[in-house]
């Protein structure tokens, strides 16, 4: 990829950041502090924990058209976690609150049961990302959440991503089976009384409204108990028209769109992730930009959580302050 100042340095061409690249007007998102019109750059203060993201790598069983993030069977530049990398995070936390565990896919990595098992041992909640296809359905994987299901209840939760409610669009992302094998995880995973969630892509010009009740439909023909009305049980991602030119956020624009700087990710949660070839791992602001250094934040969540962090990047706009999405 071809890399320019404040931009993620991804790790492959044809990817969704490679568009943002080519499409971006080319003073943008260059300086922290100030936007192209000379105006100062939004930013957003910490207020406090909701959620602590670990990647547990980036490596996934499928590639996506267009992965946030561009995981795929190839993708190593975040690396497995381990109990012994996640444990010093955990030992920081002062209150129970959310732990996420995205990817890549969570149930690639071999920790994946004994990583869940720390964080609700710990008395936090938990949230894994997961498409619920083969790597979920192991023998060995599903013995292991089933006994933390057993243990922990509702305290644990799996939002598995199903991109459309419908197999033709899902498989126009995920390739051909890819919403029948989810589906089969999700039939398993209702079965077993385990807590569901369901994500989604407003990226096929439904209405937020029109696309709910479509996923009620499908919930309801399946059983699959899952408020698809409740924005916290389906969660609808905006998509990131690389199409467009990206708004760049000032200060004065909270204001304009009636929006609270408190509103956003980085104001209440941190992502922890471990680069290839690194000793530790590190803290970084948001968990859609794993590869931009700008938004690496040290190695210890009490570093992460020092100084507002700018709003400079195209995803901070599209996603986040525009999209009003969050990951949590």
């Amino acid at each position: 990829m071809i890399a320019e100042p404040g931009l993620s340095q991804g790790p492959k061409k044809g990817s969704i950041l490679v568009a943002f690249t080519r499409k971006l007007a080319p003073e943008k998102f260059r300086d922290p502090r100030l936007t192209a019109k000379g105006e100062p750059r939004a930013e957003a203060p910490f207020h406090g924990f909701q959620t602590l993201w670990f990647n547990t790598g980036t490596l996934c069983n499928i590639t996506c058209v267009a992965c946030y993030i561009d995981s795929s069977p190839r993708n190593d530049q975040l690396v497995y976690l381990t109990q012994e990398d996640c444990t010093p995070f955990l030992d920081e936390l002062e209150t129970t609150i959310e732990i996420g565990f995205t990817g890549g896919e969570p149930f690639m990595n071999p920790h994946i049961i004994a990583l869940i098992d720390l964080a609700l041992r710990s008395g936090h909640r938990a949230l894994v990302l997961t498409n619920a296809m083969r790597p979920l359905m192991r023998p060995r994987v599903q013995a292991g959440v089933r006994d933390l299901v057993d243990r922990y209840g509702e305290r644990l939760t799996l939002r598995v991503s199903l991109d459309h409610w419908s197999a033709t669009l899902h498989d126009q992302e995920r390739g051909a089976g890819s919403f029948e094998k989810t589906a089969i995880g999700l039939d398993w995973l209702s079965t077993n009384g385990i807590r569901l969630a369901l994500a989604g892509r407003l990226r096929w010009g439904e209405t937020e409204a029109e696309a709910r009740g479509a996923y009620e439909g499908l919930c309801a023909s399946r059983g699959w108990p899952i408020v698809c009305s409740d924005p916290s049980s389906l969660v609808l991602f905006p998509e990131m028209d690389s199409q467009k030119d990206v708004p760049e956020i000032s200060t004065a624009c909270w204001d304009v769109l009636g929006k609270s700087p408190a509103d956003l990710m980085c104001a209440s949660s941190r992502m922890v992730a471990k680069r290839k070839g690194a000793m530790r791992p590190e803290v970084l602001a948001c968990t859609l930009l794993p590869y931009d250094k700008a938004f690496s934040l040290g190695h210890t969540l009490v570093d992460s959580t020092a100084a507002p962090v700018p709003l400079n990047h195209p995803h901070c706009a599209t996603f986040c302050v525009l999209g009003g999405a969050s990951c949590s």
